[in-house]
């Protein structure tokens, strides 16, 4: 017999007559302990019932992966939801995110969210206010991110991801702020400021509450970001802005960091022209803060990190946590950035509470917020409306 065939038969007798190694089996093949009844079982959409998009959307719960974080995240904002219909004040919805989804189209799903006064209080960055802006002004483009950034600023043209903004938008935006900027130095100097102050003279335009003015500089006082927002809101006078909406709408917008973007630049090249304007942000802390201690309860949607996320989970811990939160946002906590943070590490901070179900969907903003909003604040549409026409 060959060497090859003699090694051959003598390996299978041995794997014949030897035994299975001890444990083997029982590693492999350890019995499970039965699961808590009631548990969801993995099932996707079958496409055999036609196309069918809510049906597919409320498949993602059972999905898995991030399909299951999103449908969990559609049950946590219909939470906050149900609470803020069931009684005047249930529940303050809170919604930040970071400039790019402003400068995305994106923007046009925010812009509902406060045309029909769906969230409370919004908190972005410098640029999530300027582009918003801007886009009154003149278009942005999609262009692909593969442009090279050397060849693109000869042309000056500015890319974000795949976004493109010619330079010209920001010199429009320039000619837009300036005289406004003008008029606020005006009003905070001089008697003018007045006829803005709640129950004195109040211009029949300016968005008011019973006891802030949100586009006034009130006397005594400075101006404060969110008031400053709420006036340029008011200025561009636009259907498509956010901002025109938020102010009308009464929703205060708050953005900490204003001056980090195309409206410091502006607010710079002002203090050579027109000295003097003042920006309080003690103001806003207060009021941000106030408006969520003393809320019955309160919901965080937050799409990105950095600022906005911190902002908002911070002003929570003046109430011991938030009741709901959901994060959508694609960064990673191994680095311990607040960004990449999951909800747990801030129930260890008090910024969540302990007994809330807090989600996060680690997936762009861009192709997750429309569909959460489409399943929950578009969804009930008709409920929200009604609540407000009852409360005015």
């Amino acid at each position: 017999m060959a060497p090859v065939a003699y090694w051959l038969v003598h390996a299978q007798i041995i794997t014949m007559t030897e035994e299975l190694p001890k444990d083997a089996k029982g590693t492999v093949l350890m019995p499970s302990v039965s699961l808590p009844e009631g548990t969801a079982q993995i099932r996707g959409y079958d496409f055999n019932r036609g196309v069918n998009y809510e049906a597919l959307l409320q498949s993602y719960l059972t999905t898995g992966f991030q399909a299951s974080h999103y449908g969990q995240a559609v049950r946590e904002v219909n939470r906050m939801i149900d609470t803020k219909l069931s009684s005047p004040g249930g529940c303050i919805i809170l919604l930040g995110y970071t400039s790019n989804l402003i400068s995305s189209g994106v923007r046009e799903t925010i812009r509902y969210l406060a045309e029909h006064k769906m969230v409370d209080i919004i908190v972005t960055t410098a640029g999530g206010i300027e582009e918003d802006l801007i886009k009154c002004l003149a278009p942005t483009y999609l262009g692909d991110f593969s442009l090279k950034g050397a060849e693109l600023r000869p042309k000056g043209i500015n890319r974000i991801g795949n976004l493109l903004v010619p330079n010209n938008n920001y010199c429009l935006f320039e000619e837009w702020i300036t005289p406004i900027l003008d008029q606020m130095v005006l009003e905070q100097d001089t008697e003018v400021r007045t006829r803005w102050m709640p129950g004195v003279g109040r211009d029949p335009g300016a968005v008011t509450s019973s006891n802030h003015d949100s586009s006034s500089s009130p006397q005594g006082t400075k101006w404060t970001p969110s008031q400053m927002i709420a006036r340029l809101g008011k200025e561009i006078n636009h259907p498509d802005s956010v901002y025109y909406w938020a102010q009308k709408n009464n929703i205060p917008v708050y953005s900490p960091a204003l001056t980090d973007g195309s409206i410091g630049d502006m607010l710079y090249f002002h203090t050579y022209k027109n000295p003097g304007l003042k920006l309080d942000i003690v103001e806003d802390i207060r009021r941000l803060n106030s408006s969520v201690v003393f809320a019955k309860r309160t919901g965080m949607i937050i799409l990105g990190g950095g600022l906005v996320k911190h902002h908002i989970c911070n002003a929570n811990l003046m109430r011991n946590g938030a009741d709901y939160a959901v994060y959508v946002n694609t960064a990673q906590e191994f680095d311990g950035s607040d960004a990449g943070a999951r909800p747990d590490e801030a129930v260890s901070w008090g910024k969540i509470r302990m007994d809330a179900n807090p989600v996060k969907v680690y997936a762009d903003a861009s192709l997750v917020f429309p569909l959460l909003v489409a399943q929950t604040f578009a969804h009930r549409h008709a409920d929200l409306s009604s609540r407000e026409k009852e409360q005015d």
